[in-house]
């Protein structure tokens, strides 16, 4: 550890179809403000065969956000969404008392084709008080997301709010979401900008913390205050994460998150028996992990 915070390298998983880089949780920090589990997918090269496929798969007491860097995403979940992902937008689920989803190449991109995979899945708790709410889901194009400009850095708020704006993603906790490209050497100044715990992840370039310089692959954990010794360098491109912390403790099982342990056991036994909701007209199903 340095004295910028707790270094966090990413740990190679494998998702069926794909290997991701996963940076949340970690066994020294399981949460960054509300954010629980964030995986780095690619970049990967798809096609002209193998493309991605995630089967109907169900999530509890969490919201799901997917951005994507390049490619492209087909969503479907059990209540009825059908929604294409790009490239610079937000699909953002609240799973809620439970809700199950796919995730899959567009069927117009199987054409033998190669293109490159490559963004960021990621889970945010839910507040106690919503772990049983109604599930929804929303997309947002990514035009009407905040963005400007830093000395040579452009800065877009993907989720929450920071640097006085907010963005239109309906989160339901304190969080924040910001991508950061670097032109030129940029020094990050957060003081006053952002509340609560930080992370920065180095997507592509390097960045220096300390003395040292960090590059793609890795996430810095920190307080706010602490991380405007973080320089990014020229061409870097990171995002920060973070937002302020709960209260109480989450308990993490598959795709399942949760305040108690015994909502755990009882959505574990739910898709053993069947008993979520179905994505409509599709058959496959991501067996209970053992």
């Amino acid at each position: 550890m340095s004295n910028t915070g707790l270094i966090i390298e990413e740990r190679a998983r494998d998702i069926g179809d794909f290997l991701v880089g996963r940076l949340l949780p970690f066994r020294k920090k399981r949460m960054v403000g509300p954010f629980i589990f964030i995986d780095h997918m690619g970049p990967n090269t798809l096609g002209p065969e193998d493309y991605m496929d995630v089967d109907q798969h169900p999530h509890i007491g969490l919201s799901t956000l997917t951005y994507l860097i390049e490619g492209e995403l087909m969503h479907e979940d059990s209540i009825g969404t059908y929604q294409r992902i790009k490239p610079g937008s937000v699909n953002w689920m609240v799973a809620g008392k439970g809700v199950v989803h796919t995730e899959r190449t567009p069927k117009d991109m199987r054409d033998g084709n190669v293109f490159t995979m490559h963004g960021y899945q990621i889970w945010v708790a839910l507040p106690k008080k919503l772990e049983h709410t109604e599930p929804a889901f929303h997309h947002i194009d990514a035009e009407v997301l905040p963005r400007w400009r830093e000395n040579t850095a452009e800065y877009k708020l993907i989720s929450g709010k920071g640097y006085g704006k907010t963005s239109p993603v309906p989160v339901h906790s304190d969080l924040f979401m910001i991508e950061i490209k670097a032109e030129d050497d940029h020094k990050l100044d957060i003081a006053g900008k952002l509340e609560g715990e930080i992370a920065v992840t180095v997507v592509s370039g390097e960045v220096e913390a300390d003395g040292e310089r960090f590059k793609d692959g890795v996430m810095l954990v920190s307080k706010t205050d602490e991380v405007c010794k973080i320089k990014l360098l020229r061409g870097a491109h990171v995002f920060l994460f973070g937002g302020k912390p709960f209260e109480e403790d989450r308990h993490i099982y598959w795709n399942f998150v949760a305040t108690s342990k015994e909502r755990i056991e009882e959505a574990k036994q739910a898709w053993k028996d069947r008993k979520f909701p179905e994505v409509s007209g599709d058959n496959t199903y991501v067996p209970l992990p053992g």
